[in-house]
């Protein structure tokens, strides 16, 4: 046979089944087993981003501490790696499977076990990229420990790759568990993990930061009582309370109350149905979640975020022409930020509450007025939310729209007695189809303004808005699927 595409298809489909992959359940799986094996998968999670990788120069160990207390991070540990690839192949498999490029039908077992092939194939690549690039261009291998066992420092930082390969293929398997084995999404279980440590570490984690108070807003407001006069603290005023968390704790608790309630706003579409009479045919109001259609999207988000991408790009575009001698945008210091020039600070994005308290503005920008300020707030809401919903758009003309199955989830979820009727299911999926663009564009931009307000009042622990929302849809969704499995049992 020829060199084309079902024999290129072949040989990997041989190359891919060797490499061995976590099986779907041949018989059911109690909940308490599911349970189970989830609570063992994120025990090891938890487990491998607290152990540093071996070999690492003392200054990556003061990194690694530094990290921990302060972020949850597990950036220098056995899980650095973490789920990146696993979400990035997924991305680069939906990207292709939207204009049909593979041309593969994933109802036909072959096609979609090709499939499934080919994303652990791109899930391992990345792994080794990743790898590669963190070994050689992050970490710094120890001298000592490489003159102790008499080898290079290029031995060690292979050594520090080992780790760190192993410890993504490592996490892809976990990944799989949880997903084939266990309660509930691999990916959505990991990010719903790392947004609790982080939490976690916002709340009560006693190591100082650079103040040399504890990170965690309850231990450290226990030594400002301590050690502060009230009156210290109510002339401190609101910059007081920015700087020791209690507005990042009064915001975070705010956007997980907003994000449940976006989670459970829905949007009612008009559509000819069918009810279980066939003389009742009708318009049918369908309801749809808002946030049904933007949850597809929060990876592409996550990993491409479109007002951040284009204000970054702003500010870049004017340093360099600094370097040209142009001051078009403005001049800027040696840390980025813009010192002349209204363009360069309008555009410069709203980061921390420093960018917009005034009495935090004015000790960098001492003749900035107010007005200005609130400028620059606008600007950067405007394109974040303009960035989302360029992204959303984006990602749907990329790839494929809801399938079949997909449907008719959506109308069991409804409650509506119109499933069941081929003709009626035809129906909703052209409406849904339609107002699919809309709901999603929207939902997008409600996210990207979320960012920005995260931005400047701040979160505990640096909690991200686009996590926070995948973790909330987690929770419902494991709270829904042990519900009905506990009916089942």
């Amino acid at each position: 046979m020829g060199l084309n595409g079902l024999s290129v298809r072949d040989a990997l489909t041989f190359v891919l089944t060797k490499i061995p992959m976590v099986e779907r359940p041949r018989r059911y799986v109690p909940l308490k087993a599911k349970l189970l094996f989830t609570a063992a998968i994120l025990i090891l999670y938890f487990a491998m981003g607290n152990i540093p990788l071996f070999g690492l120069s003392p200054e990556s160990m003061v990194l690694f501490g530094q990290w921990r207390a302060l972020f949850a991070g597990e950036r220098f540990s056995l899980s650095g790696v973490g789920i990146m690839p696993i979400i990035s192949a997924s991305l680069i498999l939906q990207i292709l499977a939207g204009p049909k490029l593979m041309k593969l039908d994933l109802s036909n077992p072959r096609d979609q076990a090709f499939y499934l092939n080919l994303h652990k194939m791109i899930v391992l690549c990345f792994v080794f990229l990743n790898s590669i690039s963190y070994a050689v261009g992050f970490y710094m291998p120890d001298l000592e420990i490489a003159y102790q066992l008499g080898v290079s420092l290029q031995f060690i930082s292979f050594l520090i790759f080992l780790q760190v390969f192993f410890g993504g293929i490592l996490i892809y398997y976990m990944e799989g568990v949880v997903t084939k084995w266990g309660v509930g999404s691999g990916i959505g279980i990991f990010i719903m993990a790392g947004v609790t440590q982080q939490l976690f570490t916002g709340f009560i984690n006693w190591m100082p930061d650079s103040s040399g108070l504890a990170v965690g807003v309850i231990p450290r407001w226990i030594e400002i009582a301590q050690q502060v006069e009230p009156y210290k603290i109510s002339e401190g005023g609101l910059v007081f309370l920015f700087q020791n968390y209690v507005i990042a704790l009064i915001t975070t608790v705010a956007l997980f109350l907003l994000v449940i309630y976006l989670t459970c706003t829905r949007i009612e579409i008009k559509i000819p149905g069918y009810l279980k009479r066939r003389s009742s045919r009708g318009l049918v109001r369908f309801p749809i979640k808002l946030m049904h259609f933007s949850y597809a999207i929060v990876a592409p988000l996550v990993f491409f975020p479109g007002g951040w991408a284009i204000l970054a790009s702003i500010q870049g575009f004017g340093r360099l022409l600094l370097t040209k001698g142009i001051t078009t945008f403005g001049t800027y210091d040696a840390y980025g930020n813009p010192i002349t020039g209204c363009l360069a600070y309008y555009l410069n994005p709203v980061y921390s509450p420093n960018d917009w308290v005034p009495t935090l503005v004015h000790s960098i920008y001492p003749d900035i007025a107010v007005w200005q300020i609130a400028v620059r707030v606008a600007v950067t809401a405007s394109i974040m939310a303009a960035g989302a919903m360029l992204i959303a758009l984006i990602w749907l003309k990329l790839t494929p729209g809801l399938e079949t199955r997909d449907i008719n989830a959506m109308v069991r979820d409804s409650g509506l007695p119109i499933y069941g009727h081929r003709s009626g299911l035809k129906a909703i999926k052209r409406a849904v189809d339609r107002s699919t663009p809309k709901i999603s564009i929207l939902g997008c931009g409600i996210l990207g303004a979320l960012l920005v307000v995260a931005n400047m009042f701040g979160t505990l622990g640096n909690v991200n808005v686009l996590y926070l929302f995948v973790s909330v849809i987690v929770i419902y969704d494991v709270y829904g699927e042990i519900s009905t499995e506990r009916g089942n049992d």
